[in-house]
Order: structure tokens, then sequence, then C-alpha cells
């Protein structure tokens, strides 16, 4: 019977979308570099997920307070 490889420890949230970008950034050119035994990409690889999903949910959090401070009315982005 084979063994299952235990389950690593949750990685802690990371503090911002910034921290978070630059450690999903930091993972794909380490997978990128074709260097890593196969159990860090596999780690790597969910850790990227679970980065990936806090961006998306960080930025779907700020679309609704746009909305919000916009009354409901999501207008394009002025960049001045």
């Amino acid at each position: 019977m084979a063994k299952t490889p235990p389950t690593p420890p949750a990685s802690p949230a990371p503090a911002t979308y910034e921290d978070a970008l630059a450690e999903l950034e930091a993972l794909v050119a380490a997978m990128e570099g074709g260097q890593l035994p196969l159990d860090a990409l596999l780690q790597n690889y969910r850790r990227g997920a679970d980065l990936l999903n806090y961006c998306r949910e960080r930025l779907d959090a700020v679309e609704q307070q746009v909305k919000v401070l916009e009354e409901g009315q999501l207008k394009p982005w002025k960049n001045e």
C-alpha cells in the first residue's frame, strides 16, 4: 500500500495584494526555471493557486467598493 505524502502546513495569507502578486511572480519564475523537483513544483503550484484566488478576491472587493463610491455606476477609470 502506497503512503500518501503529508500535507504541508497552510501558508499564511499575504498582507497585501502587492505582496501576493510579488510572491506569485517569484513562484512562476522559479517554476519556469525548470530546476525544481516534482514535489516542489506541486507545492509551488498549490501556493500559486491560493495566491491567485487571493488576488481575484481582493480585486472583486475593490470593484464593489468603487461601485458603491460611484453610486452603483461603474465608471471608466480616468488616469490623470
